[in-house]
Protein backbone atom coordinates (compact mmCIF):
# COMPACT_ATOMS: atom_id res chain seq x y z
CA UNK A 1 0.00 0.00 0.00
CA UNK A 2 1.21 3.33 -1.22
CA UNK A 3 -0.31 6.79 -0.44
CA UNK A 4 1.63 10.27 -0.07
CA UNK A 5 0.25 13.55 1.77
CA UNK A 6 0.40 16.75 -0.83
CA UNK A 7 2.45 19.86 1.35
CA UNK A 8 2.13 23.11 -0.51
CA UNK A 9 0.41 21.50 -3.71
CA UNK A 10 3.85 20.10 -4.63
CA UNK A 11 3.52 17.13 -6.38
CA UNK A 12 4.95 14.03 -3.94
CA UNK A 13 7.73 11.92 -4.80
CA UNK A 14 8.63 8.52 -4.11
CA UNK A 15 10.39 8.24 -0.44
CA UNK A 16 13.72 6.45 -0.48
CA UNK A 17 13.68 4.22 2.51
CA UNK A 18 17.53 4.20 2.88
CA UNK A 19 18.00 7.92 3.47
CA UNK A 20 18.61 8.86 7.11
CA UNK A 21 16.75 11.08 9.11
CA UNK A 22 18.97 14.11 9.21
CA UNK A 23 18.78 15.98 12.61
CA UNK A 24 18.77 19.14 11.56
CA UNK A 25 16.75 21.56 8.69
CA UNK A 26 20.64 22.13 7.64
CA UNK A 27 21.18 18.75 7.32
CA UNK A 28 18.27 18.01 4.97
CA UNK A 29 19.37 21.06 2.42
CA UNK A 30 22.83 19.49 2.38
CA UNK A 31 21.08 16.50 1.62
CA UNK A 32 19.13 17.69 -1.57
CA UNK A 33 22.61 19.38 -2.49
CA UNK A 34 21.40 23.01 -1.68
CA UNK A 35 18.11 22.59 -3.98
CA UNK A 36 16.24 26.13 -4.16
CA UNK A 37 13.01 24.42 -4.20
CA UNK A 38 12.92 21.41 -2.39
CA UNK A 39 9.56 18.79 -2.44
CA UNK A 40 8.13 18.52 1.08
CA UNK A 41 7.14 14.74 1.48
CA UNK A 42 5.19 13.42 4.74
CA UNK A 43 4.91 9.59 5.28
CA UNK A 44 6.39 6.50 6.45
CA UNK A 45 8.26 3.25 4.68
CA UNK A 46 8.13 0.43 6.66
CA UNK A 47 10.49 -2.88 5.66
CA UNK A 48 9.59 -6.27 6.10
CA UNK A 49 10.68 -9.50 5.10
CA UNK A 50 8.82 -11.02 2.94
CA UNK A 51 9.30 -14.62 3.55
CA UNK A 52 8.89 -14.66 6.95
CA UNK A 53 6.73 -11.80 7.85
CA UNK A 54 9.15 -10.29 10.22
CA UNK A 55 9.74 -6.62 10.65
CA UNK A 56 12.65 -4.70 9.72
CA UNK A 57 13.07 -1.22 10.45
CA UNK A 58 10.58 2.21 9.53
CA UNK A 59 11.38 5.26 8.62
CA UNK A 60 8.59 8.33 9.34
CA UNK A 61 9.07 11.88 8.94
CA UNK A 62 7.62 12.50 11.94
CA UNK A 63 10.89 12.58 13.59
CA UNK A 64 11.99 15.09 10.77
CA UNK A 65 12.55 19.24 11.29
CA UNK A 66 8.85 20.42 10.85
CA UNK A 67 7.67 16.50 10.44
CA UNK A 68 8.51 16.91 6.44
CA UNK A 69 11.50 15.52 4.14
CA UNK A 70 12.83 17.95 1.72
CA UNK A 71 13.80 15.75 -1.47
CA UNK A 72 15.49 17.80 -4.56
CA UNK A 73 13.18 19.40 -7.30
CA UNK A 74 15.72 18.07 -10.04
CA UNK A 75 14.54 20.42 -12.63
CA UNK A 76 17.18 20.85 -15.60
CA UNK A 77 16.90 24.81 -15.63
CA UNK A 78 19.52 26.97 -14.04
CA UNK A 79 16.81 30.01 -13.76
CA UNK A 80 14.57 28.10 -11.29
CA UNK A 81 17.77 26.08 -9.65
CA UNK A 82 20.76 26.00 -10.20
CA UNK A 83 22.21 23.06 -7.97
CA UNK A 84 19.87 20.68 -9.47
CA UNK A 85 20.41 21.90 -13.04
CA UNK A 86 24.50 21.77 -12.19
CA UNK A 87 23.75 17.97 -11.81
CA UNK A 88 21.81 17.78 -14.98
CA UNK A 89 24.75 19.67 -16.43
CA UNK A 90 27.18 17.32 -15.31
CA UNK A 91 25.50 14.32 -16.18
CA UNK A 92 24.86 15.55 -19.90
CA UNK A 93 28.21 16.19 -19.98
CA UNK A 94 29.38 12.91 -19.01
CA UNK A 95 26.60 11.40 -21.72
CA UNK A 96 28.17 13.60 -24.65
CA UNK A 97 32.30 12.73 -23.53
CA UNK A 98 30.94 9.13 -23.42
CA UNK A 99 30.39 9.17 -26.98
CA UNK A 100 33.73 10.90 -27.90
CA UNK A 101 36.09 9.75 -25.80
CA UNK A 102 34.63 6.52 -24.47
CA UNK A 103 33.72 5.37 -20.96
CA UNK A 104 30.19 4.93 -19.21
CA UNK A 105 29.89 1.35 -21.07
CA UNK A 106 31.04 2.84 -24.71
CA UNK A 107 34.68 1.27 -25.42
CA UNK A 108 37.10 3.47 -25.46
CA UNK A 109 37.81 3.02 -29.44
CA UNK A 110 35.39 5.10 -30.28
CA UNK A 111 37.72 8.18 -30.16
CA UNK A 112 38.93 6.78 -33.60
CA UNK A 113 35.45 7.12 -35.18
CA UNK A 114 34.88 10.04 -37.37
CA UNK A 115 32.75 12.60 -35.86
CA UNK A 116 31.32 16.42 -36.50
CA UNK A 117 30.29 19.22 -34.52
CA UNK A 118 27.63 21.05 -36.62
CA UNK A 119 25.02 24.24 -36.03
CA UNK A 120 22.06 24.46 -37.51
CA UNK A 121 20.94 27.85 -37.95
CA UNK A 122 17.57 29.68 -38.52
CA UNK A 123 17.02 32.20 -41.41
CA UNK A 124 16.50 36.02 -40.57
CA UNK A 125 13.07 36.97 -39.59
CA UNK A 126 14.58 40.91 -40.06
CA UNK A 127 17.77 42.96 -38.97
CA UNK A 128 18.45 43.08 -35.11
CA UNK A 129 20.91 44.24 -33.20
CA UNK A 130 24.27 42.29 -32.61
CA UNK A 131 27.81 42.64 -31.58
CA UNK A 132 30.51 41.86 -33.87
CA UNK A 133 34.20 41.21 -32.47
CA UNK A 134 36.92 40.90 -34.78
CA UNK A 135 40.51 40.62 -32.99
CA UNK A 136 39.38 41.41 -29.48
CA UNK A 137 37.94 44.57 -31.13
CA UNK A 138 34.29 45.35 -31.07
CA UNK A 139 33.02 46.22 -34.54
CA UNK A 140 30.04 48.61 -35.24
CA UNK A 141 26.53 46.96 -35.13
CA UNK A 142 25.23 47.84 -38.54
CA UNK A 143 26.70 50.17 -40.97
CA UNK A 144 25.00 51.28 -43.53
CA UNK A 145 26.50 53.93 -45.89
CA UNK A 146 23.26 54.29 -47.91
CA UNK A 147 20.74 53.43 -44.71
CA UNK A 148 17.12 53.03 -46.02
CA UNK A 149 14.25 54.13 -43.90
CA UNK A 150 11.67 51.76 -43.48
CA UNK A 151 7.99 52.53 -44.01
CA UNK A 152 7.57 52.91 -40.21
CA UNK A 153 10.02 55.93 -40.34
CA UNK A 154 13.20 54.18 -39.14
CA UNK A 155 16.44 53.93 -40.39
CA UNK A 156 17.66 50.71 -40.77
CA UNK A 157 21.19 51.06 -39.55
CA UNK A 158 22.93 51.04 -36.01
CA UNK A 159 26.32 52.09 -36.13
CA UNK A 160 26.71 51.77 -31.69
CA UNK A 161 29.69 49.22 -30.33
CA UNK A 162 27.11 47.09 -28.05
CA UNK A 163 28.51 45.66 -24.96
CA UNK A 164 28.14 41.84 -24.09
CA UNK A 165 25.11 43.12 -21.55
CA UNK A 166 23.78 45.38 -23.79
CA UNK A 167 19.60 45.36 -23.15
CA UNK A 168 19.25 46.25 -27.10
CA UNK A 169 20.77 43.00 -28.67
CA UNK A 170 19.00 40.86 -30.11
CA UNK A 171 15.82 43.99 -30.19
CA UNK A 172 15.04 44.49 -34.27
CA UNK A 173 16.00 47.37 -35.42
CA UNK A 174 12.26 47.58 -36.67
CA UNK A 175 10.07 45.97 -34.53
CA UNK A 176 6.68 46.86 -36.90
CA UNK A 177 9.05 45.10 -39.39
CA UNK A 178 9.95 42.11 -37.65
CA UNK A 179 8.48 38.80 -38.67
CA UNK A 180 7.04 37.38 -35.72
CA UNK A 181 5.17 34.98 -37.13
CA UNK A 182 7.93 33.37 -38.77
CA UNK A 183 10.12 33.43 -35.57
CA UNK A 184 7.23 31.56 -33.56
CA UNK A 185 6.69 29.10 -36.46
CA UNK A 186 10.18 28.39 -36.68
CA UNK A 187 10.40 27.81 -33.39
CA UNK A 188 7.03 25.40 -33.38
CA UNK A 189 8.33 23.22 -36.16
CA UNK A 190 12.49 23.33 -35.21
CA UNK A 191 11.89 19.39 -33.76
CA UNK A 192 9.99 18.31 -36.83
CA UNK A 193 12.51 20.43 -39.36
CA UNK A 194 15.33 18.52 -37.36
CA UNK A 195 13.97 15.17 -37.78
CA UNK A 196 13.85 15.52 -41.75
CA UNK A 197 16.98 16.87 -41.83
CA UNK A 198 18.47 13.54 -39.88
CA UNK A 199 16.68 11.30 -42.48
CA UNK A 200 17.82 13.34 -45.33
CA UNK A 201 20.93 12.86 -43.81
CA UNK A 202 20.84 9.59 -44.44
CA UNK A 203 19.85 9.16 -47.37
CA UNK A 204 22.02 11.83 -48.80
CA UNK A 205 25.29 9.87 -47.19
CA UNK A 206 23.98 6.15 -48.67
CA UNK A 207 23.35 7.92 -52.23
CA UNK A 208 27.55 9.05 -52.23
CA UNK A 209 28.44 5.58 -50.66
CA UNK A 210 26.70 4.30 -53.37
CA UNK A 211 24.17 2.05 -51.19
CA UNK A 212 20.66 1.96 -50.70
CA UNK A 213 19.00 2.60 -47.34
CA UNK A 214 18.81 -1.11 -46.11
CA UNK A 215 22.50 -2.03 -47.45
CA UNK A 216 24.00 1.44 -44.82
CA UNK A 217 22.20 0.02 -42.14
CA UNK A 218 23.84 -2.96 -42.12
CA UNK A 219 27.26 -1.33 -42.64
CA UNK A 220 27.39 2.15 -40.89
CA UNK A 221 25.64 3.07 -38.03
CA UNK A 222 24.82 7.52 -38.22
CA UNK A 223 24.44 8.33 -34.33
CA UNK A 224 23.50 12.08 -33.23
CA UNK A 225 23.84 13.67 -29.66
CA UNK A 226 21.95 17.39 -29.98
CA UNK A 227 21.04 20.63 -28.11
CA UNK A 228 18.83 23.18 -28.73
CA UNK A 229 20.08 27.00 -27.81
CA UNK A 230 18.05 30.29 -28.02
CA UNK A 231 19.66 33.37 -29.78
CA UNK A 232 18.81 36.78 -28.32
CA UNK A 233 16.18 37.30 -31.25
CA UNK A 234 14.48 35.25 -29.77
CA UNK A 235 15.07 31.67 -32.33
CA UNK A 236 16.15 28.25 -31.32
CA UNK A 237 19.06 26.78 -33.57
CA UNK A 238 20.68 23.23 -32.66
CA UNK A 239 24.29 22.16 -31.69
CA UNK A 240 24.75 18.48 -32.38
CA UNK A 241 27.18 15.91 -32.65
CA UNK A 242 27.09 13.80 -35.78
CA UNK A 243 29.36 10.04 -34.88
CA UNK A 244 30.01 7.23 -37.99
CA UNK A 245 30.21 3.69 -36.61
CA UNK A 246 30.13 0.72 -37.51
CA UNK A 247 26.64 -1.46 -37.99
CA UNK A 248 25.30 -2.05 -34.43
CA UNK A 249 27.05 0.90 -32.87
CA UNK A 250 29.99 1.76 -31.40
CA UNK A 251 31.74 -1.39 -30.19
CA UNK A 252 32.85 -1.67 -34.39
CA UNK A 253 34.58 0.79 -36.66
CA UNK A 254 33.18 2.02 -39.66
CA UNK A 255 34.41 0.43 -43.24
CA UNK A 256 37.21 2.95 -43.96
CA UNK A 257 35.00 4.58 -46.89
CA UNK A 258 32.86 6.26 -44.35
CA UNK A 259 34.86 8.74 -43.48
CA UNK A 260 34.14 12.93 -41.66
CA UNK A 261 34.60 14.09 -45.35
CA UNK A 262 31.85 11.96 -46.84
CA UNK A 263 29.41 12.98 -43.70
CA UNK A 264 30.19 16.62 -43.78
CA UNK A 265 29.15 16.78 -48.03
CA UNK A 266 26.26 14.70 -46.70
CA UNK A 267 25.35 17.25 -43.79
CA UNK A 268 25.62 20.41 -46.25
CA UNK A 269 23.33 18.97 -48.56
CA UNK A 270 20.87 17.52 -46.15
CA UNK A 271 20.41 21.19 -44.35
CA UNK A 272 19.78 23.04 -47.37
CA UNK A 273 17.48 20.37 -49.59
CA UNK A 274 14.71 19.96 -46.40
CA UNK A 275 11.74 22.19 -46.04
CA UNK A 276 8.14 22.33 -44.49
CA UNK A 277 5.36 24.14 -46.64
CA UNK A 278 2.94 25.84 -44.87
CA UNK A 279 0.56 26.31 -47.32
CA UNK A 280 -2.47 27.71 -45.47
CA UNK A 281 0.57 30.98 -44.16
CA UNK A 282 1.76 31.15 -47.63
CA UNK A 283 5.06 30.20 -46.25
CA UNK A 284 8.24 27.55 -46.41
CA UNK A 285 10.34 27.05 -43.33
CA UNK A 286 14.07 25.79 -44.33
CA UNK A 287 17.29 25.84 -42.44
CA UNK A 288 19.12 29.39 -42.39
CA UNK A 289 22.09 30.12 -44.57
CA UNK A 290 24.74 29.94 -41.49
CA UNK A 291 25.97 26.20 -41.08
CA UNK A 292 29.18 25.53 -39.54
CA UNK A 293 30.98 22.01 -39.63
CA UNK A 294 34.26 21.21 -37.58
CA UNK A 295 35.68 18.05 -37.32
CA UNK A 296 35.87 16.78 -33.78
CA UNK A 297 39.48 15.29 -32.94
CA UNK A 298 41.20 14.17 -29.21
CA UNK A 299 44.38 16.12 -29.89
CA UNK A 300 42.92 19.05 -32.71
CA UNK A 301 41.58 22.64 -32.26
CA UNK A 302 38.05 21.37 -31.01
CA UNK A 303 38.45 18.44 -28.34
CA UNK A 304 35.57 16.24 -27.20
CA UNK A 305 35.67 17.92 -23.78
CA UNK A 306 35.09 21.24 -25.09
CA UNK A 307 32.59 20.13 -27.32
CA UNK A 308 30.83 18.22 -24.50
CA UNK A 309 30.82 21.48 -22.33
CA UNK A 310 29.58 23.33 -25.10
CA UNK A 311 26.43 21.45 -25.30
CA UNK A 312 25.74 20.56 -21.64
CA UNK A 313 26.00 24.45 -20.98
CA UNK A 314 22.67 24.79 -23.48
CA UNK A 315 20.96 21.96 -21.72
CA UNK A 316 20.23 23.79 -18.64
CA UNK A 317 18.95 27.10 -20.12
CA UNK A 318 15.98 28.02 -21.99
CA UNK A 319 14.80 31.40 -23.44
CA UNK A 320 16.27 33.41 -20.62
CA UNK A 321 18.43 35.41 -22.82
CA UNK A 322 15.56 36.53 -24.41
CA UNK A 323 13.78 38.28 -21.71
CA UNK A 324 10.65 36.15 -21.60
CA UNK A 325 9.50 33.64 -18.40
CA UNK A 326 10.53 30.04 -17.62
CA UNK A 327 6.60 29.49 -16.76
CA UNK A 328 3.63 29.05 -18.26
CA UNK A 329 1.73 31.79 -19.27
CA UNK A 330 -2.28 31.18 -19.81
CA UNK A 331 -3.67 34.62 -20.84
CA UNK A 332 -2.34 38.38 -22.22
CA UNK A 333 -3.51 39.85 -18.80
CA UNK A 334 -0.35 38.09 -17.05
CA UNK A 335 1.91 40.00 -18.83
CA UNK A 336 1.51 43.24 -17.31
CA UNK A 337 2.55 41.80 -14.15
CA UNK A 338 5.79 40.87 -15.42
CA UNK A 339 9.14 43.51 -16.50
CA UNK A 340 9.23 41.57 -20.10
CA UNK A 341 11.44 43.12 -22.80
CA UNK A 342 8.95 44.25 -25.94
CA UNK A 343 10.84 41.75 -27.95
CA UNK A 344 9.98 39.11 -25.83
CA UNK A 345 6.53 40.50 -25.03
CA UNK A 346 5.31 40.81 -29.14
CA UNK A 347 6.63 37.16 -29.15
CA UNK A 348 4.57 35.62 -26.40
CA UNK A 349 1.92 37.70 -27.92
CA UNK A 350 2.05 35.91 -31.55
CA UNK A 351 2.36 32.86 -29.85
CA UNK A 352 -1.12 33.59 -28.49
CA UNK A 353 -2.62 34.21 -31.69
CA UNK A 354 -1.48 31.75 -33.28
CA UNK A 355 -2.14 29.28 -30.72
CA UNK A 356 -6.00 30.08 -31.50
CA UNK A 357 -6.12 29.19 -34.71
CA UNK A 358 -7.56 25.62 -35.56
CA UNK A 359 -5.13 24.66 -38.26
CA UNK A 360 -1.97 25.54 -35.80
CA UNK A 361 -3.39 23.73 -32.33
CA UNK A 362 -1.50 20.65 -32.68
CA UNK A 363 1.53 22.25 -31.75
CA UNK A 364 0.33 23.62 -28.63
CA UNK A 365 1.50 27.55 -29.07
CA UNK A 366 -0.50 28.55 -26.41
CA UNK A 367 1.18 26.19 -23.56
CA UNK A 368 4.37 27.05 -25.02
CA UNK A 369 3.80 30.48 -25.29
CA UNK A 370 6.64 31.13 -22.73
CA UNK A 371 9.35 29.26 -24.61
CA UNK A 372 8.00 31.55 -28.00
CA UNK A 373 6.52 28.48 -29.49
CA UNK A 374 9.60 25.65 -29.16
CA UNK A 375 8.50 22.53 -27.57
CA UNK A 376 10.78 20.33 -28.23
CA UNK A 377 13.52 18.58 -26.08
CA UNK A 378 16.37 20.58 -25.34
CA UNK A 379 18.83 17.73 -25.46
CA UNK A 380 18.14 14.61 -27.26
CA UNK A 381 20.75 11.54 -28.58
CA UNK A 382 20.27 8.26 -30.93
CA UNK A 383 19.73 5.69 -29.21
CA UNK A 384 23.49 3.83 -30.11
CA UNK A 385 25.05 7.52 -29.13
CA UNK A 386 26.52 6.34 -25.72
CA UNK A 387 24.75 5.78 -21.99
CA UNK A 388 21.61 7.48 -20.96
CA UNK A 389 20.90 10.05 -18.25
CA UNK A 390 18.86 6.89 -16.69
CA UNK A 391 21.33 5.28 -16.05
CA UNK A 392 23.98 7.57 -14.62
CA UNK A 393 20.75 8.75 -12.25
CA UNK A 394 20.57 4.97 -11.39
CA UNK A 395 24.61 4.64 -11.03
CA UNK A 396 24.70 7.86 -8.60
CA UNK A 397 21.73 6.39 -6.83
CA UNK A 398 22.92 3.33 -6.07
CA UNK A 399 26.35 4.85 -4.89
CA UNK A 400 23.96 6.99 -2.22
CA UNK A 401 22.60 3.94 -1.01
CA UNK A 402 25.66 2.13 -0.34
CA UNK A 403 26.87 5.22 1.51
CA UNK A 404 23.29 5.65 3.49
CA UNK A 405 23.62 1.75 4.63
CA UNK A 406 27.58 2.05 5.61
CA UNK A 407 27.26 5.25 7.29
CA UNK A 408 23.71 4.28 9.05
CA UNK A 409 23.71 0.68 9.79
CA UNK A 410 20.42 0.08 8.24
CA UNK A 411 20.00 -2.89 6.76
CA UNK A 412 20.01 -2.50 2.65
CA UNK A 413 16.42 -3.12 0.53
CA UNK A 414 16.53 -5.99 -1.13
CA UNK A 415 14.55 -6.57 -4.17
CA UNK A 416 12.34 -9.55 -1.89
CA UNK A 417 12.10 -7.19 0.95
CA UNK A 418 7.72 -6.04 1.56
CA UNK A 419 7.69 -2.07 1.60
CA UNK A 420 4.79 -0.72 3.04
CA UNK A 421 4.30 3.06 2.82
CA UNK A 422 1.47 4.94 4.56
CA UNK A 423 0.93 8.50 4.81
CA UNK A 424 1.64 10.01 9.11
Amino acid sequence: MRRLSRDRHRQPRRLTAQRPPPGHTSAQIRATGGCHQPICLRGRVEHYDQATGRFLHRYTTRDEPDGILRVACKTRRASRCPACAEIYRADTYQLIRAGLAGGKGVPESVTAHPALFITLTAPSFGAVHTRYETGGKVRPCRPRRDAVTCSHGRVLACTARHAADDARLGEPLCPDCYDYTGTVLFNALAPELWRRFTEALRRRFAKLSGLTLTALRDQVTISFAKVAEYQRRGIVHFHAVIRLDGPGGPAAPPPPWATAEVLADAVRHAAGAITIPLSTHGRTLRWGDQLDIRPIRTNGELTEQAVAAYIAKYATKAAECVGTLDRRIHTLDELDHHPLRDHARRLITECLRLGALEDLAAHRLTQWAHMLGFRGHFSTKSRRYSTTLGALRAVREAHRRQHDNVTTGRLPLLAEDEVVTSSV
